[in-house]
């Protein structure tokens, strides 16, 4: 990615992992190592050590005596207490903590205290994936009311920009977010079915013919011991109700040797395709190369060695959909809001309902086009003019065609 944009605008994720924070800190290391100057945080519930290092390390003085900020930071948040927290600068026990360690210098640390967290904060409203599924038109406005109130506190140089996510499917989407106050909008469901992604042709089919109602909430393999759901796909794929099925017992059980007999056999034959021995087998193989403090604990602990061996299938389910595993199809854990369903509804006797014309740009262009259209009708519609109902809809043409 570096190579084939030098001088071009990227970012990588850097996920919240609360159950093995050394991934997360492995991630910072590698950023910074190889220079990453931008990272979307996301799922965090609170600020890091590893998140404020990636922060802190990267600020500095210029010749002016101002304040530069190398390493940026996109804060994707869903709940006003987190961001909160991204809107303020970091805390100064953290940073002193880093100083300590020598990981940062004492005027990175005060510099820290002038600068929020994020230069950017992504309101995430019902999306694929982790979501709390909130409704836009709640949560934006109150995020935007939060940053306008720490802006008047802090009186940042640059103030932080609010965007949307989760939702924006069609121009409406686009136009709604923006006319209540967001800087920019970003997809994400959407751009699963065009032919960039890198999700399997068989995914690309299914996200395709959804539906806004063709989604559901299914236990997440990150964060399977304490419940935390994420948003997929149903229809076509029996992985949500599988992976409930094995939070259930898991619940219920405090080990595997506790299931029911009949109960082990049905997993072994209808999801797991396998021996429960051979799956742990195979987890202890890889936790013994990735983790081996993990597989330690998990000698002495059966709840935490069952939880290892269901997350084996939910952590391959993902995989299997994106690498288009023949004879898995039905475990395919494919992340995906109603968006999806929204965009195929906008797209319907288009070029773009066939999965092979879905371009992210193309997409990206309509939907921002199909906005501004929208908005200079409805514009005109205020002053008084009177416009047939026929421009009210803004369809997504082909160049070639037009």
């Amino acid at each position: 990615i570096q190579s084939a944009l030098p001088h071009g605008p990227y970012a990588f994720n850097l996920i919240h992992s609360p159950n093995d924070m050394a991934i997360e800190r492995r991630a910072v290391d590698l950023y910074l190592k190889y220079q990453v100057t931008t990272v979307e945080a996301s799922a965090f519930l609170d600020l890091t050590t590893n998140i404020v290092y990636y922060r802190a390390a990267g600020l500095s003085l210029n010749d002016a005596n101002q304040i530069e900020i190398k390493n940026k930071v996109i804060a994707k948040i869903s709940r006003r207490e987190v961001a909160s927290k991204f809107l303020q600068p970091a805390p100064d026990k953290i940073l002193q903590e880093l100083v300590e360690k020598g990981l940062i210098t004492q005027l990175q640390a005060k510099l820290a205290a002038k600068v929020p967290m994020a230069d950017d904060i992504t309101v995430e409203a019902d999306s694929g994936g982790h979501t709390d599924n909130r409704p836009l038109v709640c949560l934006l406005p109150s995020i935007i009311t939060l940053r306008d109130e720490i802006q008047a506190q802090y009186n940042y140089e640059q103030p932080i920009r609010i965007g949307v996510a989760g939702g924006i499917a069609t121009p409406q989407s686009a136009l709604a977010a923006f006319m209540m106050g967001a800087a920019y909008v970003m997809t994400g469901s959407i751009n699963q079915s065009c032919i960039e992604a890198g999700t399997s042709q068989y995914t690309k089919q299914l996200l395709a013919q959804a539906e806004m109602a063709d989604v559901m909430m299914a236990p997440a393999a990150d964060m399977f011991e304490i419940g935390v759901k994420l948003q997929v796909l149903k229809k076509g794929t029996l992985f949500p109700l599988r992976a409930q099925k094995l939070f259930d017992l898991y619940k219920t059980y405090n080990s595997i040797e506790e299931i029911p007999r009949q109960e082990r056999e049905k997993l072994e034959k209808q999801i797991f395709r396998n021996s429960l021995e051979a799956v742990w087998q195979e987890t202890a193989n890889y936790l013994s190369k990735r983790n081996p403090d993990k597989l330690t604990k998990a000698a002495n602990n059966s709840k935490l060695k069952m939880a290892l061996i269901f997350r084996w299938y939910l952590g391959l389910s993902s995989r299997w959909s994106s690498s288009g595993e023949k004879g898995r199809e039905i475990d395919y854990q494919i992340w995906c809001g109603p968006a999806i369903g929204s965009f195929n509804d906008w797209v319907k006797g288009s070029y773009l309902s066939e999965v092979n014309n879905r371009q992210v740009v193309d997409v990206a262009h309509h939907i921002l086009t199909g906005a501004a259209f929208l908005y200079r009708i409805q514009s005109l519609k205020i002053q008084g003019l009177q416009i047939p109902n026929d421009y009210n809809q803004y369809f997504p043409v082909s160049v070639s065609n037009k």
